[in-house]
């Protein structure tokens, strides 16, 4: 929520400052030209400020979650970016330009309620008083980055654990839930079982929530016994080469203690060594999974030797530049399921217990909208459909689930993988699409709030 209140902050600084309205305002209070020139310049300070506060918020969220130093902090930046953004709606009626600018759905409720106005001196006044708030919160932050930083490791095992944990839910879905994904897997087992001896990487590629764990763990209990070794790691954007390597090493020498043993005192140069040696001679099946940058992929790559046995590495990610190192004509893209087949999995998830997983007849019109909005995602079908298995098999409770979705996504345990899903790919995206996100939701929010007028 921080986030949102500072990059629409940011926005409408941008708006205030912007020359057709900065033209309006000298034309209108010419006689203030002093202080418009001060509230210009204090404007302008509070964005720069509020920018470098919103690249550390993106920085730092990863890292301190649930710090509540951090936390009382951002509360603090939130409420200045708040009153900061009532000071320009403020600035902005003054001018005069809330219908002319195209952005009057910031404008918050009950704005354009006859009332007395802030004078353009009191108006410059109170944005410089925003502007030593920022400052001194800034000189806060300095004062407890060094606590923070210390203690960063667990905070950045916080996501690990995330994305382990949702890999783990992938992984261990049913054969049921493989729908419509029979032609990928049969490409996908083809691809393992041809008889080029040369090392061959394989990529899944998709959307977070599309099946490619699901679809990777199925085939691979299913064909390694079919090679000397394999193993399989999850990487997730935060990731430890060293316990990459000595998770690897788990799984392949798990049958032999005495090098298991050894290898928990190694660093981790002879892990890599040992490593090496050990699959330089045996056909092997390494899964690599969740991959989300090509470094990430170069740098673990250079531990797996590229013998001539006909081994394998697979590789899931949601990033088409790393799904580009596979091998020529060994990528392969999951899609959305069709409508019919997103269907089918809904049905068999919801009603287990039915003859051929019937939908009740007076259901199936709010059924048929609840899949619908899952939007052929397998991950997302499969976990409302675990909500929707325990309630009461009613139009009236079918309907309550459908208005609130979004309230269910956001608040009911059952639906942590989803929110795992958009979580991990929302904290990785770039801000210019951010700021898209955040000021769709915003308008949502508004929009839709209880007892919202406008």
């Amino acid at each position: 929520m921080a986030e949102i209140v500072i990059l629409l902050a940011i926005k409408k600084i941008g708006i205030a400052l912007a020359s057709r309205v900065a033209n309006q305002a000298n034309v209108q209070f010419g006689k203030y030209k002093t202080q418009l020139q001060e509230l210009h310049g204090s404007m302008g300070r509070v964005a720069r400020e509020l920018r470098i506060m919103h690249e550390v918020l993106c920085h730092m969220d990863i890292r301190n979650r649930n710090n509540q130093v951090y936390d009382g902090w951002l509360e603090e930046v939130q409420k200045v970016a708040h009153v900061m953004e009532d000071m320009v709606d403020e600035y902005l009626y003054l001018v005069g330009r809330e219908h002319d600018i195209g952005s009057c759905f910031y404008l918050k409720k009950g704005f354009r309620k006859s009332r007395s106005l802030l004078s353009m001196n009191q108006l410059a006044f109170k944005v410089k008083e925003i502007e030593k708030d920022l400052s001194h919160l800034s000189e806060t932050n300095k004062r407890w980055v060094p606590m923070t930083i210390s203690g960063a490791t667990s905070s950045c095992d916080y996501i690990v654990k995330r994305g382990q944990d949702l890999a783990n839910i992938s992984r261990s879905l049913d054969e049921e839930d493989l729908v419509g994904v029979a032609e990928n897997r049969e490409k996908l087992e083809q691809w393992l079982a041809d008889d080029d001896l040369e090392c061959s990487v394989i990529a899944l590629l998709g959307m977070g929530g599309l099946g490619k764990t699901t679809l990777a763990a199925n085939v691979y209990r299913n064909e390694r016994k079919k090679f000397q070794c394999h193993a399989w790691v999850s990487i997730s954007q935060t990731y430890s080469r060293e316990d990459v390597l000595r998770n690897i090493c788990k799984e392949l020498f798990k049958d032999n203690v005495s090098v298991l043993s050894k290898s928990a005192a190694m660093d981790i140069t002879c892990l890599e060594e040992t490593l090496k040696s050990f699959l330089e001679q045996r056909k092997y099946l390494i899964i690599l999974d969740d991959v989300w940058t090509p470094e990430t992929f170069d740098d673990l790559s250079r531990m797996v030797i590229h013998n001539d046995k006909g081994s394998r590495l697979i590789i899931t990610t949601r990033e088409g530049d790393v799904a580009a190192l596979a091998s020529p004509g060994h990528i392969l893209t999951l899609e959305a399921l069709r409508e019919d087949k997103a269907w089918d999995l809904f049905c068999k998830k919801t009603f287990p217990k039915e003859t051929n997983h019937d939908c009740h007849a007076e259901l199936k019109p709010l059924s048929r909208e609840i899949v619908s909005r899952c939007k052929g995602l397998p991950l997302a079908i499969v976990s409302v459909a675990s909500l929707l298995r325990v309630r009461e098999k009613t139009v009236e409770e079918w309907r309550r689930i459908n208005n609130q979705l979004s309230w269910e996504i956001i608040n009911n345990s059952r639906l942590d993988h989803i929110r795992n899903v958009l979580h991990l790919s929302f904290i990785y995206l770039p801000t210019h699409l951010k700021v898209v996100f955040c000021t769709a939701a915003y308008f949502q929010k508004t929009i839709f709030s209880k007892g919202n007028n406008l």
